[in-house]
């Protein structure tokens, strides 16, 4: 349940920089570095403890620490509880005091590790895939993308065009499906379509069969197109079928 939890740095590494903090406080400090597999660690079972220190937010943890240790045969341990120091610079949606979470939110947009070379792709455009259910954000990502500069695929707008009279999979899905899935005016009714295949694993992948090598080759060909433009970036947020 933690805040980008994807963003946690590995355990070694946290470690490391745990070790270097104490020896850079007191290096005669004696100290053990204990991974933590569920909530309590070592504190309900040394014997050899005699306090846990811990915060105003952290004191209910402390005082399930004891009741633990109680249950175990073990003394309660003294409760020390200091105050945690205030982030001056913290944005308005992040926490008032020094947090790893709100630096894992600060890390969003910044690249952790260099791309991955693959000589089977060209160096440009650079391609990003956009993905999510509704209300993820992808349209508000795109809208950013799109402020810098990029150019925009939008594979929901590609997904209706490639139904659309004349478009490249219309007369293919007509003959599928037949014409009762077609409106008075010659467009395909896609509530219609909708109920044919979503209740049918095999005429859905009939229709997907159709639809999605036609939509890839129009995403192709916006992205030739970004290219022909000399656009460095193209964002695709990802369709949703049917819709």
């Amino acid at each position: 349940d933690k805040v980008l939890a994807e963003l946690i740095e590995p355990y070694e590494l946290r470690a490391a920089k745990l070790r270097e903090f104490l020896e850079d406080v007191k290096p005669s400090l004696r100290y053990d570095i204990v991974p933590l597999a569920d909530p309590y660690g070592p504190a309900v079972t040394d014997p050899d403890l005699q306090c846990l220190v811990v915060s105003e937010e952290t004191r209910r943890g402390g005082e399930a620490v004891n009741k633990k240790r109680l249950e175990n045969g073990l003394p309660e341990l003294a409760l020390y509880e200091i105050q945690l120091m205030k982030d001056p610079d913290h944005g308005q949606n992040e926490e008032e005091k020094i947090s790893s979470s709100s630096l894992r939110q600060r890390l969003l947009g910044t690249l952790l590790r260099p791309p991955r070379q693959d000589p089977a792709l060209p160096p440009r455009p650079y391609i990003i895939g956009l993905t999510g259910g509704t209300g993820s954000g992808k349209t508000s990502i795109a809208r950013l993308l799109g402020q810098l500069g990029a150019f925009l695929i939008d594979a929901d707008k590609l997904g209706h065009a490639v139904y659309a009279p004349g478009g490249p999979a219309y007369g293919q899905v007509v003959a599928a499906f037949g014409a009762e899935i077609l409106n008075e005016d010659g467009t395909i009714n896609r509530k219609v379509l909708g109920a044919k295949v979503f209740g049918s694993p095999e005429q859905l992948k009939s229709l997907t069969d159709i639809v999605w090598p036609e939509m890839a080759r129009m995403v192709k060909a916006q992205i030739r197109e970004a290219d022909a433009q000399g656009n460095g970036m193209a964002p695709w947020q990802r369709a949703a079928s049917l819709r």
